[in-house]
């Protein structure tokens, strides 16, 4: 398994996007080698810098346009479609770029002639790896013992997960009336007290034990699995699995013991430092290009209903700091005059139509670049929430009060992993993600989390 942002992914599922990336290069390459000749292939470096740019460029819209969603391209009509918008729009994007830049130009047909040889490629590498996941080639076997929700759930999303690179052989269970019911085409296996796990494991020729065993006391077989570990099986615990499967944390089923010895939630004084430094270039950034749009969006706020073009509102920050946030106003004045505080609908008829389309785009949270450079929230992080809501909230979802340990974010590992919530239930697993970006923040994993914002706000993913 290969680790990156603090989640485990397959060795080849990276194999897959490095390998598609060489396609796209060598289909460039054969392409300038037609046109340009056999001189091209001892041509200085910038012949190899403007090939890359190409890859670089068709490889992100790939990315943007889903083609690495195995559950979005599942047939082949899908792909096709997929894969010719993404390089429509790379040849736009790469248009853009020649002409500001005309220094990158490779040469003339090159893009148009790759495109052929790209089609070829990736549809042939997806065929194969296609064909990989099907017949579960490669995958890591694993056990899972323990009933309940817990084993349940990883079961589930393993198996609807088809690159996790996992394959489940078996469930486990201790007793007869614990029957798991797993379904999915998973085997079921009563052993009484786990007696001969280690046998087991070794005639299912299985690399790693998943405990998802929720009730321990007096029922937890270490002799057992103290046999297994020292025949070198691997064990891993079912939360920290998960964690690993998901990009969450699940905080119905883990306890407090689990928080204080994991891994984790680093917060030294470089690595905020750097986070600081990354917010500041971010917001000088997005001010100089996003200016005139802003500009016009607070003038069409003006036009459009009566009131102020900003909307401040005070949230709960780090360390429970209350502070003053600031969005540009979506809906009508006054909103919450008669309704008092609440979370925002569908169709929420207080939104007015300017509202909605800044909504839809994300475009409302723009001023919260002030609180960024203020040093009241961070570009990324848990979204800012209202101490109206924060004390119900605290009540009935366990840990909720953790996530003020960071600054809250204009964008967020929820934000972009889960869709808007309006209700508990919404907020608790929101929360999980939350919790799994305090605990494994770091600067790479906010890059990653900005990528995905650009990708939400580039196709008005989640609004209301």
């Amino acid at each position: 398994m290969l680790r990156l942002f603090k989640q485990y992914y397959p060795v080849r599922n990276a194999i897959f996007v490095v390998g598609e990336g060489l396609f796209i290069v060598l289909s460039v390459t054969i392409a300038s080698w037609i046109i340009i000749g056999n001189h091209f292939l001892l041509t200085s470096h910038e012949l190899v810098l403007k090939t890359l740019l190409i890859g670089v460029v068709s490889q992100a819209c790939l990315y943007y346009n889903d083609l690495y969603d195995l559950n979005v391209t599942d047939s082949f009509k899908e792909l096709f479609v997929r894969l010719f918008q993404a390089l429509g729009a790379s040849a736009i994007i790469l248009a853009i770029i020649y002409l500001v830049f005309p220094v990158c130009i490779i040469g003339r047909n090159v893009f148009a002639i790759s495109i052929a040889f790209v089609v070829t490629f990736i549809v042939l590498w997806r065929v194969g790896y296609t064909h990989v996941l099907n017949h579960g080639l490669f995958d890591q076997k694993i056990v899972v013992i323990g009933e309940g929700e817990l084993a349940m759930n990883i079961i589930h999303q393993v198996v609807d997960k088809r690159d996790s690179g996992h394959q489940i052989v078996a469930a486990v269970v201790a007793k007869k009336n614990e029957r798991l019911s797993a379904g999915r085409g998973i085997p079921e296996i009563c052993i009484d007290d786990y007696e001969g796990l280690c046998s087991l494991s070794r005639d299912l020729q299985v690399q790693k034990i998943v405990v998802a065993i929720e009730e321990r006391r007096n029922r937890f077989p270490a002799k057992q699995l103290l046999q297994c570990r020292v025949n070198g099986f691997e064990i891993i615990e079912g939360t920290t699995f998960y964690e690993m499967l998901m990009g969450k944390l699940i905080v119905d089923k883990i306890n407090p013991s689990w928080l204080i010895f994991s891994d984790g939630f680093h917060k030294s004084a470089s690595r905020l430092f750097f986070k600081r430094s990354v917010d500041l270039i971010l917001c000088l950034i997005m001010f100089v290009l996003l200016g005139p749009i802003l500009l016009a969006v607070a003038l069409l706020i003006k036009l459009d209903s009566k009131g102020p073009v900003f909307y401040s509102q005070e949230r709960v920050g780090e360390n429970r700091k209350p502070y003053k946030v600031h969005k540009f106003r979506s809906m009508v004045q006054h909103a919450e005059k008669e309704c008092g505080p609440v979370w925002a609908q569908s169709d929420d008829p207080r939104v007015t139509r300017v509202g909605k389309f800044i909504r839809k785009w994300r475009i409302d949270e723009f001023p919260q670049l002030f609180n960024v450079i203020k040093g009241e929230m961070s570009f990324v992080g848990p979204r800012p929430e209202r101490e109206f809501f924060i004390k119900d909230l605290e009540k009935v979802i366990p840990y909720y009060g953790e996530r003020f340990s960071v600054k809250p974010g204009v964008t967020g590992w929820a934000q972009v992993s889960y869709p808007y919530g309006d209700s508990v239930e919404d907020a608790k697993e929101k929360l999980n993600y939350d919790l799994f970006y305090i605990k494994n923040m770091t600067i790479f994993m906010d890059l990653m989390v900005i990528m995905r914002t650009v990708k939400t706000v580039l196709f008005g993913e989640g609004a209301r």
